[in-house]
C-alpha cells in the first residue's frame, strides 16, 4: 500500500469525524481536499500537476486529476469559513475553559492580493484561524475590511477561551477598540502621533512620553484619540538596541512587563506567512487570479499547517524528535518536524500520531536557533509605573 494512499485514508477518516455531513454535504467534496494535503506533503509545494502524481484513482490521465483539483478550487459549495472551524475546534478540544490564548492579526501581500489573517500563536509559530483575501493595492486595510475576519475568529475558536488579540499599528482603529469590548482583550501597537489624555495633564502625543533607552513606562486609565476613547492602558518601551523604533502598546488590561512579552509574540504570525511562501508551501507559484479560489487554496494550507503541527507535537511528546531533527536541541518548528515525520512514517513503519490535536500545555522543548543566541541574556527593562 502506497504512502500517499495511507495518508489519504488517515485524512479522510479525520475529516469525516470532525466535520458534520450536513456541513460538507457530499463526501466527494472532501476527497480532493485530502489528496491536496497529501500532494502538498510529498511534493513540498503548491502545484496541481505535482499533486496529481500522488492521486490514486480510476482516472488514467494526469490532466483529469489536475482538472479535479481546479474544479474543487472553484467550487462555491466548498466554504472554508464553515468547514475549517470544526477541524480547529477538534484540535483544541482539550484546551480548558478560561485558558488565555494569543491571536495575532496581520496582513500579507501576494501579487495583486492582500491576505488578512488571524492566527493562534502556538509554540514559536502560529496556526491559521480565519482569513480573508482581497484584491487590494497595499497591505494597509480598513476596519471594515478585517472585521469579518475577527467575527469568524470568534466563531472558530472554542467557547470559553480568553482571547488576547495582538496587532500592529496598521490596525489601530477606533472601531477595533470599540468592537473588542466584552469580546476579547488586545495589545495593539500605536503610532507616535496618537493623542493621549493623562489624568490632570494637558493633551500630548505618545511620542512625547517615549522613555529613555532601556526603560519601560506604564500608564493606566488614560484616554486616547480625539474623542477620548478609554479608559485604556499604555506600555511604552525603548529598546537599547533599537532606539529609533520604540514600542508603544495600548491594552485594555493594566500593563506591565508581561504586556511587552505578549506583544513580542505577534511576530510569530510572520513566520506563519513565511511558511506559506518561501520557507514552506511556495504559495506564490499558484498563479490563481480570483480571491475566492485563492481563499480555498489557503484553506488547504491551513489544514496542512494544523495537520503537520499536530503531528510534530506528537513526535516531541513521544521523545522521538531526533529521528527527523538533526539538532541536539529542537531546531525545527513543530510544523517542519511533523512534515518530515509524515513523509517517512509509512514506509519506515513509524508511529502514527493524532492528525488534529494540539497540546494545551506549555512547550516542553522550546526551539533554539543557535546556542550562541540561546546564551544571550533576555532583554532587561527598567520599569516605571507613572499613573
Amino acid at each position: 500500500m502506497s504512502d500517499s494512499w495511507q495518508m489519504y485514508g488517515d485524512l479522510m477518516s479525520a475529516f469525516v469525524k470532525a466535520i458534520p455531513r450536513s456541513v460538507y454535504g457530499d463526501v466527494r467534496r472532501l476527497m480532493p481536499l485530502a489528496w491536496a494535503v497529501v500532494g502538498l506533503c510529498f511534493t513540498r509545494k503548491v502545484s496541481l500537476p505535482g499533486w496529481s502524481e500522488m492521486v490514486i484513482s480510476a482516472a488514467k490521465f494526469a490532466s483529469s486529476h489536475v482538472r479535479r483539483f481546479a474544479r474543487w478550487l472553484n467550487n462555491e459549495a466548498v466554504k472554508p469559513a464553515e468547514w475549517y472551524p470544526y477541524l480547529l475546534r477538534t484540535a483544541l478540544k482539550d484546551w480548558p475553559t478560561g485558558q488565555r490564548v494569543l491571536v495575532a492579526l496581520d496582513t500579507s501581500v501576494l501579487g495583486p492580493f492582500v491576505i488578512i489573517r488571524t492566527s493562534l500563536v502556538y509554540r514559536g509559530r502560529a496556526i491559521p484561524v480565519a482569513w480573508r483575501i482581497l484584491r487590494h493595492a497595499s497591505a494597509t486595510v480598513s476596519f471594515n475590511d478585517y472585521k469579518p475576519v475577527l467575527e469568524r475568529t470568534l466563531e472558530a475558536l472554542p467557547q470559553g477561551l480568553v482571547i488576547v488579540l495582538l496587532a500592529d499599528r496598521g490596525f489601530l482603529h477606533k472601531e477595533l477598540i470599540r468592537f473588542a469590548k466584552n469580546r476579547f482583550h488586545y495589545r495593539i501597537r500605536v503610532t507616535g502621533d496618537t493623542q493621549v489624555y493623562l489624568p490632570n495633564h494637558p493633551v500630548t502625543s505618545v511620542s512625547c512620553l517615549c522613555p529613555p533607552a532601556g526603560h519601560a513606562h506604564f500608564y493606566h486609565n488614560v484616554h486616547i484619540f480625539g474623542p477620548r476613547l478609554g479608559p485604556v492602558h499604555l506600555a511604552l518601551a525603548c529598546p537599547e538596541d533599537q532606539t529609533d523604533d520604540p514600542w508603544f502598546i495600548v491594552s485594555d488590561e493594566p500593563t506591565d512587563l508581561t504586556t511587552l512579552d505578549e506583544y513580542g509574540l505577534r511576530f510569530d504570525i510572520e513566520e506563519n506567512f513565511l511558511d506559506d511562501k518561501s520557507n514552506g508551501f511556495q504559495v506564490q507559484a499558484s498563479k490563481l487570479d480570483e480571491p475566492e479560489t485563492l481563499s480555498r487554496l489557503f484553506f488547504i494550507l491551513a489544514i496542512a499547517t494544523l495537520y503537520f503541527t499536530s503531528v510534530g507535537v506528537g513526535v516531541v511528546r513521544a521523545r522521538v524528535r531526533r529521528w527527523v531533527d538533526i539538532h541536539w536541541n529542537r531546531g525545527m518548528s513543530y510544523l517542519k518536524i511533523g512534515w518530515a515525520w509524515l513523509r517517512q512514517q509509512y514506509r519506515r513503519g513509524w508511529y502514527r500520531f493524532s492528525p488534529y490535536w494540539l497540546d494545551p500545555l506549555p512547550d516542553p522543548e522550546p526551539a533554539i536557533a543557535s546556542r550562541c543566541k540561546a546564551a544571550l541574556p533576555k532583554r532587561q527593562w527598567i520599569a516605571s509605573f507613572l499613573c
